[in-house]
């Protein structure tokens, strides 16, 4: 008999169009749902409203939700304060009071009294729903001017406006069409450059699903409209490519970091005579050509660049190419690549000094080295934690940065070159609204568990202090790609689950993150990205296995890449999971590539036109291998 939740739903039935067929090298693969990839049609938006009338009412009904969402609303009702940031005559700070749609952004002409600041841009009052969000800004030199990208509903695309940093007001320029773009002012501040792509027909506010191609490269004058603005770089001969510019600290040359997927990328530049008219396209060389590895601009001395690579060195290191004499074998290492530690970023500060961040068993380890020839001048002390937040500049001596944890919403500290005796000060602590919190209260441990193959793969579990480990509600977050590290951060929706139904937080550190390197990235994407999957599934057994949690109180999370995750786990382990959130995940992948940025991703999934990896998407594509419960007329749902 059908249970009594399910009698009372009725879900909606999508429907399958047979006649759909795509011939993958020599395999044919229906696709019956193909109509559901048009999110604009009609029958597309009648199925989503369908499913929502179900969901909504089911969710926002529920007693138990309502409790959650009352008690969440008010835990996530405390200030939030970022870095303060030095430009010009000002300093700035981003500062939320607790439940604002946006970080609103606020000036003042010292580190005195809070008291003394000013609201200087206020993105809440751009929409009565809260969703035009401030996604980036770049000063001018002079710091009289903001350029700074608004972005409307989470779409990539964003308009650039201008604010004067006196006055508060935005000149009248409105700069459309761009997407995945930097601002890059030149040091006269008479206007920065900037990438955009040609009109695209139809809806661009980020809903639509075509190809981004052709972006270019255009420099916009201060007081001037946007069809008089300059192209000055583009690749017609390369659609996919996507430009990354940065001018100089000398303000002499022009640095072009171009990507045409999510990692790697080549390295162009153009001389600029500060000060002189960009009235036409600028002469560019290439210094790197080969895509093969990443090249990170941090600053330069003359024509000496500086760049943190990977470059013969998995685990980054920092090197100088000099742009009068840039033949590879002339490349010089400043700070050679550590054995085990991952060079996480670095920035130029003060003059001479680099402020270098370190990933050392994914825990931030932050330190200074000289500019002149890399020697390690001092580290400073840090727990169990990550840095979240930076800010300081090559013309100043102070620096501000946020340290955070599983259990710590934020401090931010101040140091000052000037005082190198003293050690860092406490800026400011986040504070919580939580009654009773006690950090004291709560066991961070990291522990090391064998995957599949035999490899030790890191693992951090949060849970109250108790005398011995008993199976409670266990919440397990992955997301395993792209190189990127999920280091330990604050998250108070964790907290929450931990308080609320005495549970038990895992975050394992899966191969295809950054974590350990360009090895640990390379043992989990395009034909090894199954690893990925293992090591989740054997964080779960760990769990199981040592009694944190049984099968049916663990639940999956993961986001995107994660929701990748999630949904193939299910597919390959419905017996080890209890429930699984997968949040806008990557579930067809042998279309991925066909929309937005998807043919970015090429570079960790592998591209289904190659035989090769089709092959091997096909195996775990989650759309592809949904299995139906034993006894029903399919066994598997293999399209």
């Amino acid at each position: 008999m059908p249970s009594t939740l399910s009698a009372k739903l009725a879900y909606p039935v999508a429907r399958k169009d047979e006649s759909v067929a795509e011939d993958f090298h020599g395999t044919q693969i229906k696709d019956v749902y193909r109509w559901l990839e048009d999110p604009d049609s009609t029958e597309t938006e009648e199925f989503v409203n369908a499913q929502n009338s179900i969901s909504r009412p089911f969710l926002e009904n529920g007693e138990e939700w309502k409790k959650l969402n009352t008690k969440l609303t008010k835990l996530w009702n405390y200030p939030k304060y970022g870095c303060p940031m030095r430009y010009g005559n000002y300093y700035y700070y981003f500062m939320n009071t607790g439940l604002q749609n946006q970080s609103v952004m606020y000036q003042q002409k010292s580190l005195g009294d809070e008291s003394e600041s000013k609201v200087f841009l206020d993105p809440n009052t751009l929409s009565e729903d809260g969703t035009i969000a401030l996604t980036q800004k770049a000063f001018s030199e002079d710091g009289k001017y903001m350029a700074y990208g608004l972005s409307e509903s989470g779409s990539d695309w964003i308009k650039i406006l201008i604010r004067d940093a006196e006055t508060g007001k935005d000149l009248s320029e409105v700069l459309e069409k761009v997407k995945f773009s930097e601002i890059s002012w030149t040091k006269d501040n008479k206007g920065f450059f900037y990438g955009r792509y040609p009109d695209q027909d139809g809806k661009t506010d980020g809903s639509e699903t075509k190809q981004n191609e052709n972006q270019k490269l255009y420099y916009h004058r201060v007081g001037e409209s946007q069809d008089k603005d300059t192209l000055v770089v583009e690749f017609p001969e390369e659609p996919s490519w996507r430009i990354q510019s940065t001018v100089s600290d000398c303000g002499k040359y022009l640095i072009l970091a171009i990507v045409k997927d999510c990692r790697d990328n080549i390295v162009f530049y153009a001389d600029l005579t500060p000060g002189a008219e960009i009235t036409s396209k600028l002469n560019v060389k290439k210094i790197v050509e080969k895509f093969e590895a990443d090249y990170d601009y941090i600053t330069n001395e003359g024509s000496k660049i500086f760049f943190r690579t990977n470059k013969n060195a998995p685990n980054y290191q920092v090197i100088a190419i000099d742009f009068n004499n840039s033949a590879e074998d002339k490349w010089e290492t400043l700070i050679a690549e550590h054995k085990s530690d991952v060079l996480d970023w670095v920035k130029c500060v003060d003059n001479d000094k680099l402020l270098v961040c370190y990933i050392r068993d994914v825990k931030s380890v932050l330190q200074v080295n000289s500019l002149k020839d890399g020697t390690l001048l001092r580290e400073f002390d840090l727990d169990i934690g990550t840095i979240v937040g930076t800010s300081g500049e090559k013309k100043y001596s102070e620096i501000f940065y946020n340290f955070s944890s599983f259990l710590n919403p934020g401090s931010i500290y101040r140091y000052d070159f000037k005082t190198p005796d003293k050690s860092p000060s406490v800026f400011r602590e986040i504070k919580l609204n939580l009654e009773g919190f006690r950090r004291e209260d709560y066991a961070v441990e990291q522990i090391f568990y064998k995957s599949k193959d035999g490899t030790k793969v890191p693992m951090f579990i949060i849970r109250k202090k108790r005398d011995s480990v008993e199976p409670r509600p266990c919440l397990l977050y992955g997301y395993g790609g792209f190189n990127i590290s999920m280091l330990p951060s604050f998250g108070l929706s964790g907290l929450m689950f931990i308080d609320t139904f005495d549970g038990v937080l895992a975050y394992p550190n899966l191969r295809g993150g950054g974590e350990y390197g360009e090895k640990w990235h390379n043992g989990g994407r395009l034909l090894n990205k199954q690893n990925v999957f293992d090591d989740f599934q054997a964080a779960a057994e760990y769990l199981i296995e040592n009694k944190y949690t049984t099968k049916d109180r663990l639940a999956i999370q993961g986001g995107s890449n994660g929701g990748l995750l999630v949904g193939s786990c299910i597919n390959q382990r419905p017996d080890l999971f209890g429930a699984a959130v997968a949040q806008v995940g990557v579930m067809d992948m042998l279309r991925f590539h066909k929309f937005t940025i998807g043919h970015a991703w090429c570079s960790d999934y592998g591209n289904p036109s190659e035989k090769e990896h089709f092959d091997n998407l096909y195996k775990f594509s989650p759309l592809h291998n949904v299995h139906t419960p034993k006894g029903a007329k399919r066994n598997t749902h293999r399209l």
